[in-house]
């Protein structure tokens, strides 16, 4: 697996222009958006509930229809694209979801090459028909993010950050050019919290990746990120530094508060232990799970 390929300088990775999404029930949920991530940028996403955060995530990589607007991906429209189209595209843009969207009865080795299926063939990817050099990858991806050894455990004995983790692996097995990341945090402990957004960010830096972060957690967001944007109401209304997000960014964004009040931080707070991961000898397969090795050296 290479490298994502680079990307001009000169021309932003995404660009969106206009964009707008309106349901049929008349709620607006983005209002004329304007936003260029530049390669290699983590832009962390937050605002109120229903600001339209994952409504943008999900309109990128047209999970979503937008109600009009332009979105483009190194240089190429991703409006209008047909079911082909649309499948190339998206081997460009890693999806981790809140939720973690695993197939909870399959090996965390057969979740992270599910990663490589916009490249597979339906036959080869149901037959688990994987390249040598795909599986070598996955196990490579597995050891980065803390899970070697667990490669024929089933996704479905595994604790919430572990699975979280399970999830980047599998994006990075697409070889995207933009992790697009909905709240990844939002169903973890504190400590976790910092250790997953801490691998994430590793990982662009290490692979020149971009990533737009839907966050709820502000101290997390201009921790780690490079970028703040602030929706409300699906309208930009902070775009900077982590360094500026005072008590006025803070309340255009959120509505008011003290926000100088003292509080909690995170601050010495140390890295998560290793999770344990339960037996899963008692839990039977849907189908019979392919067990992976490591190819022998040559």
């Amino acid at each position: 697996m290479t490298m994502p390929e680079t990307v001009t300088s000169a021309l932003p990775l995404l660009r969106v222009r206009g964009l707008s999404k309106r349901y049929p029930t008349g709620a607006t949920a983005l209002s004329d958006v304007n936003l260029d991530v530049p390669a290699g940028q983590v832009l962390a996403l937050i605002g109120p509930s229903g600001a339209g955060k994952s409504t943008l995530i999900r309109c990128v990589n047209r999970l979503v229809e937008p109600s009009s607007g332009e979105l483009s991906l190194a240089g190429r429209s991703l409006a209008g694209l047909g079911r082909r189209g649309l499948r190339e595209a998206r081997r460009q843009l890693g999806m981790i979801f809140q939720e973690y969207a695993l197939v909870e009865r399959l090996t965390v080795m057969e979740n992270v090459l599910s990663g490589r299926l916009g490249y597979t063939g339906f036959w080869r990817s149901w037959l688990r028909r994987f390249s040598g050099e795909d599986v070598a990858q996955a196990y490579a991806f597995l050891e980065r993010v803390g899970l070697s050894g667990y490669e024929n455990q089933r996704a479905d004995a595994l604790s919430g950050g572990q699975r979280q983790r399970v999830g980047i692996a599998r994006a990075l097995m697409q070889d995207p050019l933009l992790l697009l990341v909905d709240e990844p945090t939002a169903s973890l402990d504190p400590r976790t919290s910092r250790h997953v957004m801490r691998l994430l960010c590793e990982l662009c830096r290490e692979r020149g990746l971009s990533a737009i972060v839907n966050i709820h957690d502000v101290a997390l967001a201009t921790r780690f990120a490079d970028r703040i944007v602030g929706l409300q109401k699906g309208r930009i209304v902070y775009d900077g530094a982590p360094a500026g997000l005072g008590a006025a960014a803070l309340t255009a964004i959120y509505g008011e508060e003290d926000w100088n009040a003292p509080g909690t931080t995170d601050a010495g707070q140390t890295e998560p232990p290793p999770e344990s991961v339960p037996s899963v000898s008692a839990l039977p397969a849907a189908r019979p799970a392919v067990s992976y090795s490591r190819a022998p050296a040559t």
